[in-house]
């Protein structure tokens, strides 16, 4: 299956909170779009990683994605070496993605910017002719891919983004979609202990900041990104 998009998260509910509403938006427009989990999220205060893994497949049914699968590297020890990098290797030859979205570059969480530093030197490790990598019970070597493009989303730490999408009519996918993680967000019922994502405030903060984006292009909402490298378009009138 090729994609169109492969989202890219270090924890099950990154990509959701990042970068939901861009989805949703591609997906209604035709695109094929799929989501790797680097980890199950085990080391989470609140639930189990059998609850994330529950509420990432009822998070993926409800962005409508053409795929979702857990690399199950360990969370918050996972390391940016040759064993990760082929084993997300064969993801991206397997699924031949054109732009890929990972996690932020800087943040809170250790495992968001180690999550993006893995995800794009092994989108540029990829294309590499010498590195052979097989998917397991498949005889035939696989093809290099390259993505044309890797996008860091904007996590907790409040980014300014390189260029934003704008996704007007789509945050009320992108909020069902995260709160499809019913253990880990508020809940004032909940005798979990507190966490800096399960305040009210922070639930809050996902619609304040996409209208923030949103005033500043003068639309409703938006979501934004970091780039590589310079982002090129043909016309002065391609800008929005």
């Amino acid at each position: 299956m090729k994609l169109d998009i492969l989202a890219i998260g270090a924890h099950p509910d990154d990509v959701e909170l990042g970068c939901g509403a861009t989805i949703a938006k591609e997906i209604a427009n035709g695109k094929k779009v799929g989501i790797i989990d680097l980890t199950r999220g085990e080391l989470g205060t609140r639930g189990t990683a059998e609850d994330r893994d529950e509420e990432a497949f009822n998070a993926a049914k409800i962005l409508n994605v053409a795929m979702r699968t857990n690399m199950e590297f360990a969370d918050g020890f996972f390391i940016n070496d040759k064993y990760h990098q082929i084993e997300l290797i064969k993801m991206i030859r397997k699924y031949k993605p054109d732009v890929v979205l990972c996690n932020t570059i800087d943040d809170r969480h250790i495992d968001h910017s180690k999550g993006s530093k893995l995800v794009s030197d092994t989108c540029f490790l990829s294309g590499l002719v010498k590195i052979d990598t097989k998917i397991e019970d498949d005889d035939d070597w696989q093809e290099v891919w390259r993505p044309k493009h890797v996008y860091h989303y904007i996590q907790w730490k409040d980014i300014k983004p390189d260029f934003v999408v704008d996704v007007s009519g789509f945050m009320d996918k992108k909020t069902d979609a995260v709160l499809a993680y019913k253990s880990q967000f508020f809940n004032a019922n909940s005798k979990e202990p507190e966490t800096p994502i399960s305040s009210k405030n922070f639930i809050d903060s996902i619609e304040y900041r996409a209208r923030d984006l949103g005033r500043l292009i003068g639309v409703e909402h938006a979501e934004g990104f970091n780039v590589e490298r310079y982002v090129a378009v043909n016309s002065l009138f391609d800008l929005k």
